[in-house]
């Protein structure tokens, strides 16, 4: 029996094909374009298998509302031309499955809160950091949701003092995702992240901010673990600035697991998205069953 998983993100799209245990098969990967370009070339890899069931995870905002007129759609996003899409829509028409649909963040979290560095846990908070900065999170096995899903990566930021940048982000400015998101290093030198010495201070200001964003996640939330993904996170030099920053912030307040246990890397790696989305769709079918 084999199941399809969508990660949908703003520069590509990941799809695969896996078993009834989550594990992946087959792996394809294709740029995120326009809708009807990169719709027709996921659709022209999964025709090759005898799907049950398909789990998404989008980038956003999304409506995750069931009883929404809206449900399945991505919404007001600054990814060109993929505003308003009926994304569930456009598989259950294709392919007549069950489907399911959630945030790339919470399907990332539900496959770390399954099968990886968040196995056994009761709350996982999962971060990614690269083109954007988007968070999910599970809690006693729930994606923690409400009227819509988490945008965590849209709070607000208090500046660094010695940081002048104003911020990326065409809504807000300088929220988490307009001052620590990999387009922000860019924006700042004119160079990409792999092209930026390690000693440099970007990394300083980008470390300040997100040690802030998780200082209050962890006193709102109260986490087990934070988990960081995403292709900021692979600068190895890196998460020891977050880590020092953030234990810093906490001083003591609060009380939280060692650090090197509190604040880690995807366990599954880049099969981490695409394994949530597989999780996703396993329970689709049962429910649906």
């Amino acid at each position: 029996m084999l199941f399809g998983a969508i990660e949908a993100g703003g520069t590509k799209f990941v799809c695969a094909v896996g078993n009834e245990d989550g594990q992946v098969i087959e792996r394809a990967t294709f740029p995120t374009t326009t809708p009807d370009e990169t719709m027709n070339r996921v659709f022209g890899f999964f025709d090759q298998y005898d799907i049950q069931a398909m789990g998404i995870g989008s980038f956003g905002p999304i409506d995750v509302n069931p009883q929404s007129q809206t449900y399945g759609y991505i919404k007001n996003t600054p990814k060109p031309s993929w505003s308003n899409f009926d994304f569930v829509g456009a598989v259950k028409s294709k392919y007549n499955i069950p489907v399911g649909w959630t945030t790339d963040v919470n399907a990332a979290a539900l496959s770390e809160a399954t099968k990886g560095a968040g196995a056994g846990l009761n709350s996982v908070l999962y971060l990614t950091v690269g083109t954007g900065i988007g968070g999910g999170a599970i809690v006693n096995g729930q994606f923690l949701e409400g009227y819509g899903h988490p945008e965590m990566g849209h709070i607000m930021m208090q500046p660094h003092p010695n940081d002048a940048f104003r911020g990326a982000c065409p809504f807000h400015g300088n929220c988490l995702e307009g001052m620590a998101a990999g387009p922000t290093i860019e924006a700042r030198l004119n160079k990409k992240g792999h092209e930026v010495e390690a000693g440099h201070e970007v990394w300083d200001f980008m470390a300040f901010y997100l040690a802030q964003a998780l200082y209050t996640y962890t006193v709102v939330l109260r986490p087990d673990i934070i988990i960081l993904g995403g292709g900021v996170m692979k600068s190895g030099h890196f998460l020891p600035k977050v880590k020092a920053q953030l234990a810093e912030r906490i001083a003591g307040y609060v009380e939280i697991p060692p650090i090197d246990r509190y604040i880690q890397l995807p366990a599954l790696g880049d099969d981490t998205g695409v394994t949530g989305g597989l999780l996703l769709a396993i329970k689709e079918y049962r429910k649906a069953g």
